[in-house]
C-alpha cells in the first residue's frame, strides 16, 4: 500500500497530466524539449512536521518543486507565460486533489532564460508547490 505522500505525489503528477506539455517525474532533463513545452515533477522534502497527540498526526508542510522548461525562436516568452498559466489552472482547479491533501499553494516562479549554442534558447524555471497534508506516522 502506498504512502500519503506517495500517493499524493502520483495525484499530483496524474492531475499535471491535463496541462499540454510533456509531463515527468523525478527524470533527467531530456535532450529534446518538446514544442508544447517540459514539466519536471520533482518529490522534494517533507520537512518537518508538526506533531499532535491525541490523537497521533504528522502534519507536513512538503516542498515538491515543478522544473518549467520551454524552448522557442520566437514568442518563448508568451510560450512560457501560457505554460504556466495553465499549471496555475490545473492546480486551482483541484487544490486538495480530491481530498487527498488539505491544500496546494504554488509559489511565483522566477524564470530565467539559457542560451543553447546552436539552437533556439530555454527559458525555465523552478516552481515549488507547499503541499499540506496530515498522516499518522513518518512514514505512513
Amino acid at each position: 500500500m502506498p504512502t500519503t505522500r506517495e500517493t499524493i505525489l502520483a495525484a499530483l503528477h496524474a492531475r499535471l497530466q491535463s496541462v499540454a506539455a510533456l509531463v515527468l517525474r523525478d527524470e533527467v532533463l531530456p535532450e529534446r524539449i518538446p514544442t508544447t513545452g517540459l514539466i519536471i515533477l520533482r518529490d522534494g522534502q517533507p520537512g518537518e512536521p508538526e506533531v499532535t497527540l491525541s490523537p497521533l498526526r504528522y502534519h507536513y508542510q512538503h516542498r515538491a518543486e515543478l522544473e518549467v522548461v520551454v524552448q522557442a525562436a520566437k514568442d518563448r516568452a508568451t510560450a512560457f507565460d501560457t505554460l504556466i498559466s495553465a499549471i496555475g489552472s490545473a492546480l486551482e482547479a483541484d487544490r486538495t486533489l480530491g481530498g487527498l491533501c488539505d491544500w496546494i499553494e504554488p509559489e511565483a516562479p522566477a524564470s530565467v532564460d539559457l542560451p543553447i549554442e546552436g539552437a533556439a534558447a530555454l527559458k525555465a524555471a523552478v516552481i515549488t508547490l507547499n503541499l499540506h497534508y496530515t498522516t499518522t506516522g513518518p512514514l505512513a
